[in-house]
């Protein structure tokens, strides 16, 4: 890595770095989709009182008029999508009693107007998404880009244009671009991969932050672990999920670098032990601590397994529309590389990854409890098949084939998403014949996370990333020098040992060589190419080696915040 990069910068080279205005726009509130009034002329008189309400106007020094009827105040329909809507539900004659839901952090989101008597729901913007692993989480972390991106938000980007947040160590305010050198005044969304620490994001974001993450049954999450992290230290030198379970695990050492992703790994993100309760006493004592805590600062966590329904959730606490969490799944297996699980496998997973499971269990509870007391079932199924009609017509919109497509077959290189370990990740296909602002569209709706992140740092910090890419050149060249140098000593080499007494043959055999050098020089180039753009500080990843003493906070604030632990790989 050229010492320019990662060698602190001066003031003055901020001077003219890109900035967002720290004033958040808000959008007029009774001009907002969510919010419905009630005309003041909204209380017809009858046609028989139209003569009494006359002489009523003219007797106003004597203020006999009657008073009118009382208004029913309206219930709030928060799911109400305009100007396209079905046709909208009669309001009831009763007014019934506004339900509150019991995380207050919504409450302050809901302003009762002094005037109408009408609550108003304000979008909130400022939000953090702890992106836990092989959730469906890249799909959530694409609609917070597309809405941070259309209004104009700062992210709070990992520092030095990685795509984390150097995973797995804790959350530390100085690993978000912008901080150390102050410019950056104000974020509003956090949502990349990183460890969990309330105090350390609390440092980055304002103090009205909404907080929210996303969980998976830990069954199936654990055999999506085991496939894309299948070289990771524990999982490396058994043949299937099944062994490694069989044989209690026997492979696991948890202070070996990156054996966290094989147990409790749910329990980890959140910053919080993830070792292994020795009993059920401790089970039972660690689970609830863990819950706590979690309950504590995310008062929203939606279930992968219920993907829509979480999204219509998600919509109504953030108080955004249909559209704007509308979305493709992206980072997702085929499901060729998927396979199913036995009961007793099942059951294995669920013992060994027994806080994991508890948390799923008592979230998986509450995420039904909070719809009953806020939106119903009904309300919620209404919502969800409008979603999924609103994603059909933006497959038959913007994808040729109507859904993903396997890597290979995605044309488009700049977005095909990252492979890793057995899984293979799919992409998409734009239609051909769309128009710039439709074609604009759908591309950020199957932008690749690691192509998105890479767009976003660009946009904010064009000074950076332009110092980057002229490194990551001058690293490419060198490489390729080197490597040319490399063969041509090969091939003088391979010339000397094998010159025969035969010229002719001695000519011809250097001829093959001389080929086959070439071969090895175009593909190592090419090979180089393609490793630039995920691996420009090939040295952030010796911390990699040594992040084994990750769950203590000590260990890692000591060393250079400089090196961030590659992680290797991102998502479902």
């Amino acid at each position: 890595m050229p010492p320019e990069i990662h060698r602190p910068i001066k003031h003055n080279d901020w001077e003219n770095l890109w900035s967002v205005s720290a004033a958040i726009a808000e959008e007029p509130a009774d001009q907002h989709p969510f919010i419905q009034r009630r005309d003041e002329s909204e209380n017809p008189r009858s046609e028989e009182r139209i003569e009494e309400v006359l002489e009523d106007k003219i007797k106003k020094l004597t203020s006999t008029t009657k008073a009118a009827p009382p208004i029913e105040a309206n219930k709030l329909w928060l799911g109400q999508e305009f100007p396209n809507q079905p046709q909208r539900p009669a309001f009831p004659r009763r007014a019934p009693e506004i339900k509150i839901t019991p995380y207050s952090d919504d409450n302050k989101y809901r302003v009762k107007s002094q005037v109408d008597n009408t609550v108003r729901c304000q979008p909130k913007n400022h939000i953090v998404f702890l992106k836990t692993h092989k959730t469906a989480s890249s799909t959530i972390l694409n609609i917070l880009y597309r809405y941070g991106e259309s209004h104009n938000l700062t992210f709070a980007l990992p520092l030095n244009m990685h795509s984390q947040l150097f995973y797995p160590a804790f959350f530390a305010a100085q690993f978000v671009e912008g901080v150390r050198t102050r410019s950056v005044k104000k974020f509003h969304i956090l949502c990349n991969h990183m460890r969990f620490s309330s105090q350390e994001v609390r440092k980055v974001m304002p103090k009205d932050t909404f907080y929210f993450s996303i969980l998976r049954n830990p069954v199936a999450m654990m055999e999506s672990l085991f496939v894309y992290y299948k070289a990771i230290p524990a999982f490396r030198t058994v043949k299937s999920l099944e062994d490694f379970l069989i044989h209690g695990g026997r492979s696991y050492n948890a202070s070996v670098p990156n054996n966290h992703y094989a147990r409790n790994i749910l329990t980890f993100d959140f910053g919080l032990d993830n070792t292994a309760p020795v009993n059920d006493t401790e089970l039972d004592r660690r689970s609830t601590e863990v819950i706590a805590a979690i309950e504590r600062d995310f008062p929203l966590i939606l279930i992968s397994e219920y993907f829509d329904e979480s999204l219509v959730l998600l919509k109504h606490a953030l108080c955004w529309t249909l559209d704007e969490v509308s979305s493709f799944r992206l980072n997702s297996r085929s499901e060729r590389s998927r396979r199913p699980l036995s009961a007793e496998t099942t059951e294995r997973i669920k013992e060994w990854n027994s806080l994991d499971w508890r948390l799923y269990q008592h979230f998986n509870n509450t995420f039904w409890k909070r719809i009953d007391s806020t939106l119903g079932r009904a309300k919620l199924q209404q919502e969800v098949e409008l979603l999924r009609a609103k994603r059909r017509n933006l497959e038959q919109m913007c994808l040729q084939e109507g859904g993903a497509v396997d890597p290979a077959q995605v044309q488009d290189s700049s977005l095909k998403p990252f492979q890793y370990g057995a899984a293979v990740i799919q992409g998409y296909n734009l239609r051909l014949e769309l128009n710039n602002d439709t074609r604009q569209l759908c591309q950020r709706l199957i932008t690749p996370e690691l192509q998105y992140t890479s767009a976003l740092y660009t946009k904010q910090f064009p000074q950076l990333a332009a110092a980057r890419a002229t490194a990551a050149k001058k690293i490419a060249a060198s490489r390729n020098t080197a490597t040319h140098r490399a063969v041509k000593r090969n091939i003088e080499t391979n010339v000397h040992t094998a010159m025969p007494n035969n010229t002719s043959h001695n000519n011809t055999n250097k001829a093959i060589v001389d080929e086959h050098s070439l071969h090895i020089l175009a593909y190592s180039v090419v090979q180089n190419e393609r490793q630039n753009s995920f691996d420009v500080t090939r040295h952030y990843k010796e911390i990699k080696r040594n992040s084994h003493k990750h769950t203590a906070r000590k260990h890692f604030i000591n060393s250079n915040i400089h090196k961030e632990p590659q992680e290797p790989g991102l998502l479902r």
